[in-house]
């Protein structure tokens, strides 16, 4: 009953103890993973590890600066421990050998087993002694770089190397010592707070790191203080938020400052390190000063003829807060100023730029005072209580004399009137100016001649009288515009100028005229009374009482039976049939001639004619037609279709025309050609003469030198050569130069043919003369031919050829003398 009670109680004790192992194990594993590193999460898992013999953790210190290996702990002590514990609890007394789950030491000190580790460092940074299972560290740990290693144990027999357990897991943790000082990852520093901001007004925050284990002891519990600049800011010792120490920092005082702040760990406490970072707190500017100007009054001076808008002077007020804050506008206080000055502000400098608005006058007021203020343009309410953020200075502006030019009065330009009937020279008005300045000197006037280039004006040069130079025509122009010019007479650079507009005054000299040429269409069986048409006029003149016509019939149509004129009185008439019964075969136009006339004065008056004609109508009162000419025409064409015809027919006269006068032209162009061609002449000549034997015939001289003509045998040897035996073209000449024609050209040319022509005998003949060149010399006719026949002593007379009848008698007028009653006419 003993032994079997032991035995239980033995292994609810084992149990017991097997569970605390496992809670032991669960809760490091817990703490392991709070830090969130990977390989201690992977061992520390909520999965239930297979624990063999080997159950246990070892610790070992970072940091060992020893000599001789570390060591770490001993497989077998854990074992015997064991089992020491576990027989003292559960194996009762003579109950024999523990079976071999709990005793693994079979070698009973012998060495025969083998005890080998593998994993993390295994081999180098921890190594194991096979017989003892001591483990040592062989190198220095560092737990900021790896805060635990898990390795594997195996227990081999040495002589079988058979595992005599499975392999197992072990877990050696590198214990934390304070090694490491706080740093600021992020610093240095900049942050920044308004000037002027309340005290423990927040800046900024920092944030120190130690690496350290956080979970063990004080090592990394950092407190932060301020080591220098503590008189201005403070930071919270937990958390690292810095603040304002003061209420009136002043960024016009001091716009930065630096701060070196420090982080300890172990809280502060005695042995802690510690690590420092520098903070820069830049002091940003709010609007609390106001702008001040240097000076209390500035003087300036200008001229009084400078233009406007020329700067007269700069004034600056100086504000010492920066941006924004120190931007300013200015104003000119006074009304005066403000009237002849404008102030601006140069958005680059922040300058007033004080400009002349107004021209000054030296002679009117030589000095000019104003107050201008500067004003800040953002203006924060959170601190008007420090006073007006304006300031104001004087500014005198003194007026310096100059020599201005001629003044016209008035400034803007003059109107004047003058009646179009006025005569030549009359008077239109009077340009007035004057010399500004104190000296007063004369003016003379002129007339800018580019607005009157028709010199319709005059101008008196001292006067300045403008008078009439043409004869004005309201109708044609109502309006004159010229432009009068003034200078000083002792300084002509000194000018000015001025536009004059004359207005020109209606005179009636125009009589009122219909307003177009009126025709109007009446039916022959139209009713008496009815109204025809209805007339306007119009009358070039504008009387200022306005338009006002009376009409009439005119003296000639007094008698007039047909029709009467009805007053429409709004200066147009209407014309009504007085008879019915108008018979267009008897009369089919009637001309009403229309009397006129205007108001005056005086009273003009004109005649216009009012035609109307008389038309067939249909029973509707349509009329059909009014002639019966015109209306055929109408009915068939259009006056489009008319015009069109009569273009056409204009085009194909002027064509027949012009091909007539070309044909006569060309006509006479060939006659006289034909008459002033010799060679034509002689080769239509038909007449043999009398034969061979007739060798006083022909005077042959002629065409052997075609321009050396002999002289007239009876009665012509002193008019010179016969005119008419030579062509048209020669007897110009001649009878233009007195005979002194020269041909030269024609002559050196013949010979040169002729000569060319005898040279070469191979050659057939190709005209007449080189034909009779081979006629022989013992012909008693001798040659014809003109070529070789340089003169003649022929006195044969052609008289006779005249009587031959008109075919022989240009021949005649070749060879014949010539007759003087013929040539006188």
């Amino acid at each position: 009953m003993a032994p079997s009670w032991r035995l239980g109680a033995c292994s609810l004790l084992t149990a017991l103890w097997l569970l605390h192992c496992c809670s032991c194990g669960w809760s490091e594993r817990t703490s392991g993973m709070a830090k969130g590193e990977t390989k201690e999460q992977e061992l520390m898992s909520h999965e239930r590890v297979k624990r063999g013999w080997v159950w246990n953790q070892f610790f070992v210190v970072e940091e060992y600066t020893g000599t001789e290996p570390l060591y770490v702990g001993k497989i077998q002590d854990v074992l015997d421990s064991v089992k020491a514990t576990l027989c003292e609890m559960c194996i009762p007394p003579n109950s024999g050998p523990p079976t071999k789950n709990i005793h693994t030491d079979s070698d009973e000190g012998e060495g025969n087993i083998k005890y080998t580790i593998s994993g993390e460092g295994a081999g180098t940074i921890f190594i194991i002694d096979e017989l003892t299972g001591d483990i040592h560290a062989t190198e220095r740990l560092d737990r900021e770089e790896q805060s635990y290693y898990t390795l594997r144990a195996q227990a081999r027999d040495r002589l079988t190397n058979h595992l005599l357990e499975s392999e197992s897991e072990f877990v050696i943790k590198v214990q934390d010592i304070n090694d490491s000082e706080p740093k600021f990852l992020e610093g240095p520093y900049i942050g920044s707070v308004a000037e002027l901001s309340q005290m423990g007004t927040s800046v900024m925050k920092v944030t120190a790191w130690d690496a350290d284990d956080p979970t063990y002891g004080s090592s990394a519990r950092v407190v932060y203080s301020v080591l220098d600049g503590e008189s201005f800011f403070t930071v919270d010792r937990q958390t690292g938020l810095i603040r304002t120490a003061v209420a009136d920092l002043d960024r016009e005082t001091q716009d930065r400052y630096e701060l070196v702040v420090m982080a300890t760990d172990m809280a502060g406490q005695m042995g802690g390190l510690s690590g420092s970072t520098t903070v820069t707190i830049v002091i940003t500017d709010v609007n609390d000063n106001p702008p001040r100007f240097p000076q209390k009054m500035y003087q300036f001076s200008v001229s009084e003829g400078a233009a406007v808008g020329t700067p007269v002077g700069r004034v600056i007020a100086t504000d010492a807060d920066m941006g924004e804050n120190a931007d300013m506008s200015y104003l000119i206080k006074d009304e005066e100023g403000r009237e002849l000055f404008k102030v601006t502000t140069d958005g680059d400098t922040q300058e007033a730029v004080i400009t002349i608005k107004k021209p000054l006058d030296f002679e009117s007021k030589r000095t000019h005072n104003m107050v201008v203020d500067a004003v800040n343009k953002h203006v924060d309410p959170r601190f008007l209580d420090l006073g007006s953020f304006r300031d104001q200075t004087i500014v005198r502006v003194s007026v310096t004399d100059a020599d201005e030019p001629p003044v016209f009065l008035p400034a803007e330009g003059a109107i004047m009137e003058v009646q179009e009937d006025a005569r030549l020279g009359a008077l239109v008005g009077t340009a007035t100016a004057k010399d500004p300045d104190k000296e007063n000197a004369p003016v003379r006037f002129s007339i800018d001649r580019s607005t009157d280039q028709e010199q319709m004006f005059h101008i008196d040069p001292v006067s300045g009288a403008i008078t009439l130079g043409k004869i004005l025509d309201r109708e044609t122009a109502g309006w004159h515009n010229i432009t009068v010019t003034a200078v000083e007479a002792d300084n002509v650079s000194q000018i000015s100028h001025s536009s004059v507009s004359i207005r020109i005054l209606d005179v009636n000299d125009n009589p009122p005229e219909l307003a177009r040429p009126y025709e109007a269409s009446i039916c022959e069986d139209v009713k008496p009374g009815q109204l025809i048409h209805t007339i306007s006029v119009v009358d070039r003149d504008e009387p200022q009482s306005g338009q006002r016509f009376s009409f009439t019939l005119a003296p000639e149509a007094t008698n007039n039976r047909h029709f009467t004129l009805w007053d429409v009185k709004d200066n147009t008439v209407g014309i009504r049939t007085q008879r019915s019964g108008f018979n267009r075969h008897e009369q089919n136009v009637y001309l009403l001639p229309i009397l006129v006339v205007d108001t005056g004065p005086p009273a003009l008056s004109s005649t216009g004619t009012l035609t109307i004609h008389v038309c067939g109508c249909d029973p509707e009162g349509a009329i059909q037609s009014c002639n019966a000419t015109a209306y055929v025409i109408s009915a068939s064409l259009s006056p489009g279709a008319l015009i069109a015809l009569l273009v056409c027919m204009l085009i194909l006269i002027v064509l027949v025309l012009l091909i007539l006068t070309l044909k006569r032209h060309r006509k006479g162009q060939r006659m006289s050609e034909d008459e002033e061609d010799m060679r034509d002449n002689v080769i239509k000549y038909n007449d043999e003469g009398g034969g061979e034997q007739d060798t006083q015939a022909y005077d042959m001289s002629a065409l052997r030198n075609l321009y050396d003509f002999p002289e007239a045998k009876s009665g012509s040897s002193e008019s010179g050569p016969d005119l008419h035996a030579l062509p048209q073209w020669i007897q110009g000449r001649v009878s233009g130069d007195g005979g002194a024609a020269d041909f030269s050209l024609f002559k050196g040319y013949i010979r040169k043919k002729v000569e060319q022509a005898d040279a070469d005998l191979s050659v057939p003949p190709y005209d007449s003369f080189q034909t009779y060149a081979f006629e022989g010399t013992s012909s008693p006719a001798l040659s014809l031919s003109s070529i070789h026949t340089l003169s003649t002593t022929s006195e044969q007379d052609f008289s006779y050829l005249s009587d031959w009848g008109p075919r022989f008698r240009q021949l005649a007028g070749y060879y014949a003398p010539g007759h003087p009653e013929e040539e006188g006419s």
